[in-house]
Parts: structure tokens; C-alpha cells; sequence
């Protein structure tokens, strides 16, 4: 996928996103992420658009530490939608009229910083969007394209920055098989160390199925009940435990 791709998407999913959040009450639990209630969830995106923008708007090359220095204090609960989408409409302008060179921090791997921040807030409003929609039992699935970038960034991309450690023992193999894409996983995790290429081999375990389910399994918003499941099946269990990407600026 391409920069206009990732910004059509961010467009589209957190348009989702806050349709989602405007017929749930703010107090209601999020199944996906069970210590959030609504409120919690559009406050933490909110702020994670208005950080994200700040980084290219401003020509950050040093990480943001603190929200409140770009964010602001938060709305009451009767603005909160609002606040939050006009958090979204900036960090899309924002992107949209930047400089295509312009320099700015990042944390993972990509063409250009650009490139980077549209793909990181479109995976990133896109889980979330899941988050907000699963109080009403159905999450409305990602285009397998989509999918398969999201799979990628997460074991591509953040796995090379924090290391799971499977207890002691030999090595294991996790391999995720997209059934309506080309889409193919092999994770191979031994001690501290994870390595994963994108090929078809035989694993410890294999799970196979459409690529918007396999992206909400590695994202850990649904469990994989109804996925095909061959093989050691405490690895997704590991998997559920270990491999989180957690947000750590706090209000």
C-alpha cells in the first residue's frame, strides 16, 4: 500500500470510528479492550491524532514526551465526539499538505516519514475502530489489502522492537495463512529472540483464515475461535499474553 492508500484509509476508518462512539454511551466496557470504557477509548485516540500531527506539523525529530504539550486538557463528555473528530480532520490535513520531504521523528521503518506516520495512524485508528464497534457484537471487516499491511507492520515492524520470550525450550513456529489474499506469516521464536518472514512452511501451529480475521487474531481483538487451527495452540495463547503494543504517554 501507498501513501494515498493509508490516508484514504485513516479518512475512512475514523469516520467509522466516531459513528461508532456516537451510538454507544461513553460508560459502556470495550470487549476488545476490557480496562477501557467508550470514554477511554476517544479520549486515548483523540489524543494519539493530535500527537502524530503535532510530530509532522511541527518537524519533531525528537519524540513527543508529554500529551498535554500538544493536546490540551481534555472536553467534557458532551464535546467529546467532536473534539475527537476534529482531532482526526487535522491529522488528515495535516498529512495531506505537508512537504513530502519533510523530516520529523519516527519509530519504524519506511519510505519517508510521511509515509510512515499516514501508514502507523491508519492501522492505528483501524484497531481501534474494531475497539469502538465491538460493544455491539459485530466489527465490520478490512479490506484484505488492508489487512495484510496491518499483519505486516505488527510482525514486521514492531516485533523487531520488543523481544516475547517463550519459556525454555526448544524453538517454536507460528505460521498465519490468509485464505482470500496472498498473505503468509512464519514466525519463528526461540528464547528472547523473534524472527519472521513472509513464507509458506510447515509450523508448530497454523492458522489459517480470512485476513481481516487474521489481523484482529495478531492485533488481540478476537480470539481464534472460528479460524483453522492445526497444532500447539498454546502459542496463541503465548501470543495473546506476551505480544501487546501498548500506549505510554498517560494523561
Amino acid at each position: 500500500m501507498e501513501f494515498p492508500d493509508h490516508l484514504q484509509a485513516l479518512r475512512g476508518e475514523g469516520e467509522l470510528l466516531g459513528a461508532a462512539a456516537t451510538l454507544t454511551n461513553l460508560d459502556a466496557p470495550i470487549p476488545t479492550c476490557p480496562e477501557w470504557t467508550m470514554r477511554d477509548l476517544v479520549r486515548h485516540i483523540g489524543d494519539v491524532h493530535r500527537w502524530a500531527a503535532a510530530h509532522v506539523a511541527e518537524a519533531r525529530t525528537e519524540p513527543i514526551r508529554s500529551v498535554e504539550e500538544v493536546v490540551g486538557p481534555l472536553p467534557d463528555d458532551a464535546e467529546l465526539i467532536d473534539w475527537f473528530r476534529q482531532g482526526h480532520a487535522r491529522l488528515i490535513r495535516t498529512l495531506e499538505t505537508a512537504e513530502p520531504d519533510v523530516v520529523c521523528w519516527t519509530f519504524l521503518p519506511a519510505p519517508s516519514p510521511l509515509a510512515f506516520w499516514a501508514r502507523r495512524q491508519a492501522h492505528e485508528t483501524a484497531i481501534h475502530r474494531a475497539d469502538a464497534e465491538s460493544p455491539s457484537g459485530t466489527i465490520t471487516p478490512y479490506g484484505p489489502d488492508f489487512a495484510v499491511d496491518g499483519i505486516d507492520e505488527l510482525v514486521l515492524g514492531f516485533l523487531g522492537r520488543s523481544r516475547p520470550s517463550w519459556p525454555d525450550g526448544p524453538p517454536r513456529t507460528l505460521h498465519l495463512h490468509a485464505t482470500d489474499t496472498e498473505g503468509e506469516w512464519l514466525g519463528r521464536i526461540a528464547g528472547e529472540a523473534v524472527e519472521v518472514r513472509k513464507e509458506h512452511a510447515s509450523a508448530n501451529c497454523t492458522v489459517s483464515g480470512p485476513a481481516s480475521d487474521l489481523y484482529l487474531l495478531v492485533w488481540n481483538r478476537r480470539r481464534p475461535e472460528g479460524l483453522d487451527v492445526e497444532g500447539d495452540e498454546s502459542l496463541l495463547t503465548f501470543w495473546r499474553e506476551t505480544v501487546q503494543v501498548r500506549w505510554s504517554r498517560s494523561r
